[in-house]
C-alpha cells in the first residue's frame, strides 16, 4: 500500500472538519439571521436541516461509495458543499432555502462517508483508531475555529458566516494533490476476516448509540444560541466562544479516547460518555451562574469525545469493504439524525430549565440501557 504523507493526513483531517461546520458555523449569528430573513419556519432548522439531508441521502451515498471510490465521491461532495452553503445567505424563498439546506446535507454525507472509508482502507489496527481519534479531534477543532470565526463575522454582517463554506474548494485542491489512491487488494486482505452476518446486531447498536449521543450533544447547540443572550446577556461572539470551548474540550477528550478504551473497553467508554451528558445538562438545569456554565461546557465536551469518535471507529471495525459503504452511511444517518431530532426539543417546553432537565434524565436512561446492551454483546 502506498504511504500517505503528513500533508495527506492534514488533508484528511481538514476535510473532516467540514462536517461539523455544516450547520453550526451560522449558529452564533442565528439571531441576526432571524432579524434579516422573514423565515416562515423555526430558525433552528437552518442549523439542523442539513442533518435531515444526511439522513435522507445516506443510503444512496452508501451505495455510490463502492461504485465511485473514495476519492471520486469525496470530490463530488466538496463542490456542491461550497456552492450550496454560500447561496443560502442570498435565498429569500422559504421553500428554496429549505431545499438548499437539505441538499447541503447530501454533500456533507458524501464527504463524511468517503473520508472515513478512506481512513478505514488506508489504516489498520491501532493506527486506524489513532486516525479516527484525530478525525474526531479535527472535527471538533473545526467547531472551535469555525464557531469563533462565525461569531466574529456574524457581528460584522449576518451573511458573512456563509462564506466560510467556500473552504470546501480549498479542500478539493488538497485532495487532488495530496491523497494517494487506495490499493483495495491490500485493504481487502486486512479486513476479509470480518463476518458481516455476526456483526449485524452490533452495527444496529452502534447506530442507535450514535443517534442518541449526537441528539444529546446537539441539544446544547440548538438552544444555547437563544438561551445565552436572554439569560446571560451574551453577544454573538461570546456565544460562539462558549460553544467553541465545548468543542475544545471534546478535542482534548478525543485525544485520550484510545487510552480509555484500553482501560475500560469500547462499550464502557461509550456509556461513560453518556454519564458526562447527564452531568452537563443537570448542572445547566439547576444553576444559572457563569462558573457553572463553564462546568457544563466541560461535561458536554467530554460526553462527545467519549462517544462519537469511538462509535465511528467501532463501525469501521464492524465493517468489511463490501459493507462499509452501507454501514458508514448508517453511522452518518445516526449522527446527523441525532442532530435533526434535537431540533424538536423546543416543542417540549418554552422553559429552557425544563428542557435541560429532561435532557439529563434521557441521558441517564439511555446510558443505563446502552451499558447493559454493550455488556451483553461483549459476552456473546
Amino acid at each position: 500500500m502506498n504511504k500517505i504523507s503528513n500533508f495527506g493526513v492534514f488533508t484528511l483531517l481538514f476535510v473532516s472538519s467540514l462536517t461539523i461546520m455544516v450547520g453550526t458555523v451560522i449558529a452564533p449569528s442565528l439571531s441576526g439571521i432571524v432579524e434579516h430573513k422573514d423565515l416562515g419556519f423555526s430558525p433552528s432548522w437552518l442549523i439542523t436541516l442539513p442533518s435531515l439531508g444526511v439522513v435522507l441521502f445516506a443510503p444512496l451515498i452508501g451505495k455510490l461509495l463502492p461504485k465511485l471510490g473514495t476519492i471520486k465521491l469525496l470530490s463530488l461532495g466538496l463542490v456542491p458543499y461550497a456552492v450550496l452553503g454560500l447561496i443560502g445567505a442570498f435565498i429569500t424563498n422559504d421553500y428554496l432555502l429549505i431545499l438548499d439546506r437539505i441538499l447541503l446535507g447530501a454533500a456533507t454525507v458524501a464527504i463524511q462517508v468517503s473520508v472515513t472509508a478512506y481512513i478505514g482502507d488506508f489504516f489498520t489496527g491501532e493506527d486506524r483508531m489513532k486516525m479516527i481519534a484525530w478525525q474526531g479531534m479535527s472535527i471538533e477543532l473545526g467547531g472551535v475555529v469555525f464557531l469563533a470565526i462565525g461569531g466574529i463575522l456574524g457581528e460584522k454582517h449576518w451573511q458573512f458566516p456563509f462564506y466560510i463554506y467556500l473552504l470546501a474548494l480549498c479542500c478539493l485542491f488538497l485532495v487532488a494533490k495530496t491523497l494517494p489512491k487506495i490499493n483495495h487488494q491490500t485493504a481487502k486482505t486486512s479486513r476479509e476476516s470480518i463476518d458481516d452476518t455476526k456483526n449485524k446486531t452490533k452495527v444496529k447498536l452502534i447506530f442507535i448509540a450514535s443517534l442518541l449521543a449526537m441528539m444529546l450533544f446537539f441539544v446544547g447547540f440548538v438552544t444555547l444560541p437563544l438561551y445565552l443572550p436572554g439569560s446571560f446577556g451574551f453577544s454573538e461572539s461570546k456565544t460562539g466562544y462558549l460553544m467553541a470551548f465545548i468543542s475544545l474540550i471534546a478535542i482534548v477528550t478525543a485525544s485520550q479516547m484510545p487510552k480509555m478504551v484500553k482501560a475500560l473497553g469500547d462499550g464502557k467508554t461509550v456509556s461513560l460518555g453518556f454519564v458526562f451528558f447527564i452531568f452537563g445538562y443537570f448542572v445547566l438545569a439547576t444553576t444559572s451562574s457563569l462558573p457553572f456554565l463553564i462546568l457544563t461546557a466541560i461535561f458536554i465536551g467530554i460526553g462527545f469525545g467519549f462517544t462519537i469518535p469511538l462509535l465511528n471507529h467501532m463501525m469501521l471495525e464492524a465493517s468489511t469493504l463490501k459493507s462499509q459503504g452501507k454501514n458508514l452511511g448508517l453511522f452518518s444517518m445516526g449522527v446527523f439524525g441525532g442532530q435533526f431530532l434535537s431540533t424538536f426539543v423546543e416543542y417540549i417546553s418554552n422553559n429552557y430549565t425544563a428542557i435541560y432537565g429532561i435532557a439529563s434524565g434521557l441521558a441517564l436512561l439511555i446510558g443505563i440501557v446502552l451499558y447493559i446492551m454493550f455488556l451483553k454483546k461483549a459476552k456473546e
